[in-house]
């Protein structure tokens, strides 16, 4: 037991300097001001592992052009539930960042939001058809009125010149278009909160590993931080503890001891893309173009070529071609995928190793892909691709979840919010479409953590997110006019949306 005297003692405390952890902070302290607030990065900078520009697509995940969100059921049709519960989502994430640059806590939108067409691309007849019957489902409903559909070759090479350029029209192709979807440079934003969080009397150490979580008898936590650079050792006590450190949330998690977390364990896929060094080939392309995964390749591996604004500048991408490493972090151990090993995870890996082979071969064959073909696979997309255009990048780390199902267990997409009984502490597992939807995350953490004190915060978050609690979807009036105020505050008007409601 360390020593009270030299036990610090503080409110919260936030695991990892990403954009979950800054979100959270710049909430809490929006809603709680007198609440002292810790945060703890072990890297050396805010947003360096997942939230960082170039280690994530940068979309603003909201269902437009995802097709991996919109799948065709055995019988033709197309299922929209997750396209529209995530487009909901995505709108509340705009809401609470327009109030942050009206009330101070972000500046300049243009530095972490900018316009851009995000557009959905399949060629063959049997995906163009699936691409009109998503259209149909998708253009009459509130949140996605003026998409969209383009299957003319010459309205195709007027869009898209760098895809149509070399480009054999008698494999027909189609587009879902949608002009106001948006590039989000996340690790901007996340910096912006963080400065917010700062210059509010937040703590916020660099270079500090949290190694242990111990709870108390009376409910709060001990958490033992370590100096990287100086070896000193800090520990303090925390009411509430939430940690937000990506592929290392599960390790903390299991080292909390917390029973929530038993049966959880996590699947490591690095990825890569192919950035593009030439500036005539980046002004040529304008949007975010999203393609269909190979069959019998994983979700994770839809090809985009994606427009990106990171620190004023443009840029292109192409990818994701997945990698493997047992590493949870870019920045992390080879140990990190055993570490994680529990008696209580380990027949839900052995589960999803048996069930999840399609994914295994899928990541064999990227692994033995030269440069030349990851250039060849470019092609689908840019017809007269050439190599010396481009150079691959390493992207972030990201750690699927698995969960028990079962005897076995399964493989997820998207993120999951852990959180203790009692409410002392949480955390945020899992990857896609993560950060766009950050903030519905963290009101969820802060509904299931702090029920008493959310009935008297509702009020000022009804004013952060005026849609809170309603479906936007359910309700078209409110949806134009957080539309239309999200819109002008982020300087984003210039662009027509796909779920933009009517004036009449």
């Amino acid at each position: 037991m360390p020593n009270a005297a030299m036990t610090e003692k503080t409110d919260v405390v936030l695991i990892g300097a990403g954009i979950m952890s800054a979100t959270l902070g710049a909430l809490l302290r929006q809603l709680q001001p007198e609440w002292t607030i810790s945060m703890f990065e072990r890297l050396d900078a805010a947003a360096a592992e997942s939230s960082d520009p170039w280690n994530n697509a940068g979309t603003g995940h909201s269902a437009l052009c995802e097709l991996n969100y919109s799948p065709q059921n055995a019988d033709g049709s197309v299922d929209v539930t997750k396209a529209i519960d995530i487009n909901e989502r995505f709108q509340v994430s705009r809401q609470f960042w327009a109030y942050g640059v009206e009330n101070g806590i972000l500046g300049d939108p243009s530095r972490f939001i900018n316009p851009i067409p995000h557009v959905s691309f399949v060629h063959g007849a049997d995906d163009v058809q699936y691409l009109r019957k998503r259209y149909e489902a998708l253009s009459g409903h509130p949140l996605f009125e003026g998409m969209e559909y383009v299957d003319s070759p010459e309205e195709f090479a007027r869009r898209l010149p760098l895809m149509a350029r070399g480009r054999d029209y008698s494999d027909p192709v189609a587009l879902n278009w949608t002009d106001a979807g948006t590039d989000i440079d996340f690790g901007s934003l996340t910096k912006e909160l963080l400065a917010y969080l700062g210059t509010s009397g937040a703590d916020i150490a660099f270079g500090h590993e949290v190694r242990n979580l111990t709870k108390q008898a009376d409910g709060s936590w001990l958490v033992k931080v370590e100096n990287l650079r100086t070896g000193r050792a800090r520990t303090l006590n925390a009411k509430f503890v939430f940690v937000g450190a990506g592929g290392g949330a599960l390790h903390l998690l299991q080292k909390s001891g917390i029973k929530e977390i038993s049966g959880f364990a996590g699947f490591p896929v690095s990825g890569q893309f192919l950035r593009c060094t030439n500036p005539e080939l980046i002004a040529q392309h304008e949007a975010k173009v999203y393609g269909k995964a190979a069959v019998g390749a994983p979700p994770m591996s839809v090809p985009h070529l994606d427009t990106r604004v990171i620190n004023g500048e443009a840029g292109l991408l192409f990818g994701p071609y997945a990698g493997w490493t047992p590493k949870f972090l870019k920045d992390g151990s080879n140990a990190d995928l055993f570490k994680s090993i529990r008696p209580g995870n380990l027949a839900p890996m052995l589960g999803v190793g048996l069930t999840e082979l399609s994914l295994v071969k899928y990541l064999v064959s990227e692994l033995l892909k030269s440069q030349a073909g990851k250039v060849y696979t470019m092609e689908e997309f840019i017809p007269r691709a050439e190599g010396r255009d481009w150079e691959l990048i390493t992207a972030g780390q990201r750690v699927q979840i698995i969960r028990r199902k079962g005897a076995g267990g399964v493989l997820e997409l998207g993120t999951a919010v852990i959180a203790a009984e009692d409410g002392s502490i949480a955390g945020l597992l899992g990857a896609s479409p993560g950060a766009s939807t950050c903030v519905t995350a963290m009101l969820d953490v802060l509904q299931r953590c702090f029920p008493t004190e959310y009935a008297g915060w509702a009020p000022k978050l009804q004013n952060m997110v005026p849609s809170l609690g309603v479906k936007l979807s359910d309700n078209k009036a409110l949806f134009g006019e957080v539309w239309d105020w999200t819109s002008k505050t982020l300087n984003l008007t210039s662009a027509r949306h796909a779920g933009v409601a009517p004036t009449s």
